[in-house]
C-alpha cells in the first residue's frame, strides 16, 4: 500500500471514530511524523480527505477537521432516504433472494449481540455491512452504489453522536430485517417502505441523543 494511501486510510479511520475532533488542526509537521511519512503524501492524503468533506481549508489555520451539524444530519439523510431507497427497491428485483433471506435470519437474531460487550456489538455491525454490501452488489449499478459508500462515510461519523442505545439497536436490528425480508421476497415497494420508515427512526434517534462536540 503507497504510504499517501495508509495516511488517508489512518486518517479517515481516526476522524469518523471521532478520535480526531471537529476543529483539529492536522498540522503537515505533526501528522507526517504520527504517521511516518513524509509530507508529500500526507498532502495527497489530505486532499482526499477534503474532497469528502472530512477536513477542509481553513484560512491560515491549515487543514482542520470539519464538523456535522443538525443542518448537516438532516441533509444527510434526506440524501439517504433518496438513494437507500431506491437501491433496496433495486435489491428487491435484481437481488439473490437466498442472500437476503440468510441476512434476515441472522438480523432477527441479532439482538443477543447488542446486549453483549464491545466485540459482539462490533459484531453486530459488521451484519449491517454485510446487508449494505448485498444491496450494492444486487442493485447492479456502479454509479449508485458509489455514491452510497461516499455517503456512508459521514453516515459512520453521524451514528457515533448517539449513544450505543441497546433498545434503539435492538429496533434498528428488527428494521432491517424488514428490509432484508422485502428483498428476499421480491417485493420492491414493500423494501423501499421498510428503509425509509428504518430511516425515519433513525434520524429521529440521532436527533434527540445528538451532543454537540
Amino acid at each position: 500500500m503507497r504510504a499517501s494511501d495508509r495516511a488517508y486510510a489512518a486518517l479517515r479511520d481516526d476522524i469518523i471514530e471521532w478520535r480526531l475532533l471537529p476543529g483539529t488542526v492536522l498540522a503537515e509537521v505533526e501528522q507526517s511524523e504520527r504517521l511516518g511519512i513524509s509530507r508529500t503524501p500526507l498532502r495527497e492524503a489530505l486532499s482526499r480527505l477534503t474532497a469528502e468533506g472530512l477536513t477542509t481549508t481553513a484560512g491560515g489555520r491549515g487543514v482542520v477537521v470539519t464538523d456535522i451539524s443538525l443542518d448537516d444530519i438532516d441533509e444527510l439523510f434526506e440524501l439517504r432516504e433518496t438513494l437507500e431507497g431506491k437501491a433496496a427497491a433495486l435489491a428487491a428485483v435484481r437481488g439473490d433472494r437466498a442472500t437476503f433471506d440468510q441476512l434476515r435470519r441472522e438480523l432477527l437474531e441479532a439482538p443477543e449481540l447488542i446486549g453483549g460487550e464491545d466485540p459482539a456489538l462490533h459484531e453486530y455491525y459488521e451484519l449491517v455491512g454485510r446487508l449494505d454490501a448485498a444491496i450494492d452488489a444486487a442493485i447492479s449499478n456502479a454509479y449508485l452504489a458509489q455514491a452510497m459508500r461516499s455517503l456512508r462515510v459521514h453516515l459512520v461519523r453521524v451514528r457515533r453522536l448517539a449513544a450505543d442505545d441497546a433498545a434503539r439497536l435492538t429496533a434498528a436490528a428488527a428494521e432491517h430485517a424488514a428490509i432484508a425480508e422485502a428483498i428476499a421476497a421480491g417485493n420492491p415497494r414493500l423494501a423501499e417502505a421498510a428503509t425509509t420508515l428504518h430511516l425515519h427512526r433513525s434520524l429521529s434517534h440521532v436527533k434527540a441523543t445528538h451532543t454537540p462536540h
